[in-house]
C-alpha cells in the first residue's frame, strides 16, 4: 500500500497521462516481483544472477549494498515492513567488513546504499555511526601528493598504491554526506580534490573517461593509464562514463560549483551521441559491434539516473534534452530488456555485462543494473530519496 496518495512533483519536462501511467505501472511491477524474489534472497549480499537466481558474494564485495539499497527505494514509497526489516538485517550482516577495517575505495556504494539511506529514513544512530566510520576509513585511502582516491589493495603481483578509478566518483559521495553531518568540510576538501584529480586526468576533450589513471604514489605524478573493464586504454568503457556522468552531478550538487556542472554535461553529450538506436550501450563505445557484442543495461540505468539529476539544475531547454533521453533509456529498459515475465529469473534487466575482458558475468542482470533501474523509476516517480 502507497504512503498515502502519489506524490505530487513538479514535472521536469510537460508530463502525459500516459509517461506517469507507465511510471506508476513499471513501478507496481518492480514492488511485487522484490516482495516475491526478497523470499528467497534473504539476507545477502549478490551480484549476478546465474541461471536466474541470484548469487552470495562476500559482505566486503563491491556490490554488498545494492539489495539492500532497492529495499530501501521500495521502502521510501511503500509501507513494506518485511523490506525495511530485511534492509536492516542486511545492512547489520556488514558489519565484519567495517570493524576489520577492510573497507575499500568502493565503501560509497556499500555503506551509501544501506546505512546512510536506513539514517536518513529514520534517523537512526547506530547507522549514522556506520557511516562515518566507513566515510574515514574511504578517507584513509586519499593520496595528499596526487589529490586522489587510492582503488584497490595490491594484489596479483601488482603494486596498486598509484592506481584510481573512475569509480569511485559516485563513492566520494560519501565524504560530502560525512562534511554535512559532522559540519567538517575536511571530507568535502578530499572529495573535491579527488573529483578535480578526475576532470583533469580522467575525463578526455571528447567528454569519454579513462577506467583506470597510474600516479607515483610518493610524488603524485601521472605515470599512465591502463585499460581496466575498457576493449582498449583508449576506448570508452560505458559503465566508466556512466560513473563520470553520475558522480560529476553529484559533486555540483554538493558543492555548487560550476566546472563540475560542465564536466558532466561534457561526459553526458558524449554518452548520449553514442547510444545504439534502442538507448541502451553496448558494453564499450568504441568496441567493434556486431549483432554477437555485449550490451550493458547497468550503464544505461546509472546513466539515466545522472541525466535526471542533471536535468533538474539546467535551464528549460536543455533540462528536457537530458530527461527525456533518461526517460528513453528506462522505457528501452522495461520493454527490451525488463524480466518482468520470468518467473524463473530473479533479476529485473537483463543483458548486464560485469567484464567483458574476465569473461565475468556478460550478458546477465546484475544487482547494480537493477537497482538503478529502481532508483530511476523512483526519481520519476518524484521519490525524494537521494542516497548520493
Amino acid at each position: 500500500m502507497m504512503k498515502g496518495e502519489r506524490k505530487m512533483k513538479q514535472s521536469l519536462v510537460d508530463n502525459t497521462i500516459e509517461h506517469d501511467l507507465w511510471v506508476d505501472d513499471v513501478w507496481r511491477r518492480i514492488v511485487t516481483k522484490i516482495e516475491r524474489t526478497s523470499k528467497r534472497i534473504g539476507i545477502s549480499t549478490p551480484h549476478a544472477s546465474v541461471d536466474g537466481v541470484y548469487d552470495q558474494m562476500r559482505p566486503s564485495w563491491w556490490t554488498a549494498g545494492f539489495w539492500p539499497g532497492i529495499l530501501w527505494q521500495i521502502v521510501a514509497e511503500e509501507d513494506a515492513n518485511e523490506l525495511k526489516d530485511l534492509a536492516i538485517k542486511c545492512e547489520e550482516g556488514l558489519d565484519e567488513s567495517l570493524y576489520n577495517l577492510s573497507v575499500h575505495h568502493d565503501a560509497g556504494f556499500i555503506w551509501l546504499l544501506t546505512a546512510v539511506a536506513h539514517y536518513k529514513l529514520t534517523g537512526n544512530e547506530q547507522s549514522k555511526h556506520r557511516g562515518l566510520m566507513a566515510a574515514s576509513q574511504l578517507a584513509s585511502r586519499f593520496n595528499i601528493k596526487g589529490n586522489y582516491i587510492r582503488a584497490w589493495h595490491d594484489g596479483l603481483g601488482f603494486n596498486r598504491s598509484g592506481w584510481s578509478i573512475i569509480d569511485t566518483m559516485m563513492n566520494i559521495s560519501l565524504l560530502y554526506w560525512a562534511s554535512d553531518i559532522t559540519n567538517d568540510p575536511r571530507f568535502k576538501h578530499m572529495a573535491m580534490a579527488h573529483a578535480d584529480t578526475v576532470l583533469k586526468e580522467f575525463v578526455r576533450e571528447d567528454g569519454s573517461s579513462y577506467h583506470i589513471v597510474c600516479f607515483d604514489a610518493e610524488t603524485g605524478r601521472r605515470v599512465g593509464e591502463r585499460p581496466g573493464q575498457g576493449y582498449s586504454t583508449e576506448s570508452a568503457w560505458t559503465r566508466g562514463s556512466a560513473w563520470t556522468i553520475y558522480g560529476l552531478t553529484n559533486c555540483y550538487l554538493h558543492s555548487k560549483e560550476a566546472r563540475y556542472l560542465e564536466g558532466a554535461k561534457k561526459a553526458a553529450n558524449f554518452f548520449l551521441e553514442n547510444l545504439p538506436e534502442d538507448s541502451v550501450p553496448h558494453w564499450d563505445f568504441f568496441v567493434e559491434k556486431n549483432g554477437e557484442t555485449p550490451r550493458d543495461s547497468s550503464a544505461g540505468a546509472i546513466a539515466a539516473c545522472g541525466l535526471i539529476e542533471l536535468a533538474k539544475v539546467l535551464p528549460d531547454i536543455d533540462r528536457k534534452v537530458y530527461f527525456d533521453a533518461a526517460v528513453r533509456i528506462l522505457q528501452s529498459l522495461d520493454k527490451n530488456y525488463g524480466a518482468w515475465n520470468d518467473p524463473n529469473e530473479e533479476g529485473l534487466i537483463k543483458k548486464g555485462t560485469s567484464n567483458v575482458n574476465d569473461d565475468t558475468h556478460v550478458n546477465r542482470p546484475l544487482i547494480y543494473g537493477d537497482y538503478f533501474f529502481v532508483e530511476g523509476i523512483a526519481k520519476l516517480k518524484g521519490s525524494k530519496l537521494m542516497v548520493w
